[in-house]
């Protein structure tokens, strides 16, 4: 089992509402991580939970290639509407690729490959991330039942196995337009993502191509 040291905490007021920011450092890989909280989540009751891997393109500078920015605050927004629950904010940019290869693997989606062809012409894994400091923050911060909110059974599955109890994996699909139809594609044909929207995912992308 491993170690976490304390969080360090503070009150966060945002457009969405007041939450506490937490961060801790990753012993094992130094890297630092945040989690976003509302309301009384150490009362043992399951908590409406986000697992969000760091997306620089798509939290933050508005890309459409991916659904990361809708799904952070989709996921921001149903804590807020709900008063409770926790958002964990993962630096594990790209997959856990890091943000460089990232880019040249979006530099050969250009060229025609899809995401998981992308990374393994590079050399590199489909999907590297680590889900053991997710478990740690949420048992630093009194949480061991959550409804996760997810379109990925990968992050269920590696939640259990830690030993975090989830009661109910809840949709969030979000973020679907003409530029990221192929890659939302991908991850429901080839990664084994849960993605019910119902958008004719090939015509948006062949559409947005021709």
């Amino acid at each position: 089992m491993s170690t976490l040291p304390s969080l360090v905490s503070c009150w966060l007021p945002t457009e969405l509402g007041e939450f506490q920011l937490h961060g801790v450092t990753d012993p094992v890989t130094g890297r630092e991580h945040a989690a976003l909280t509302m309301g009384d989540i150490a009362s043992g009751s399951p908590v409406l939970t986000r697992l969000h891997s760091e997306c620089l393109t798509g939290d933050t500078l508005f890309s459409l290639k991916c659904d990361c920015g809708p799904q952070l605050r989709g996921a921001i927004e149903a804590i807020a509407k709900e008063g409770r629950g926790v958002l964990v904010y993962l630096r594990q940019e790209g997959r856990g690729i890091g943000l460089v290869n990232k880019i040249r693997a979006y530099a050969l989606q250009q060229a025609g490959a899809d995401t998981v062809d992308a990374n393994r012409l590079l050399g590199l894994p489909d999907d590297s991330r680590d889900y053991q400091i997710a478990h740690d923050m949420l048992v630093a911060l009194g949480v061991s039942s959550v409804r996760l909110m997810t379109n990925n059974p990968a992050k269920v599955d590696a939640l259990r196995r830690f030993g975090t109890t989830v009661e109910e994996r809840v949709e969030l699909n979000v973020g679907g337009n003409p530029h990221n139809a192929g890659y939302l594609d991908t991850k429901a044909r080839r990664m084994g993502h849960l993605i019910s929207t119902p958008m004719n995912l090939h015509g948006l992308f062949n559409k947005e191509q021709s």
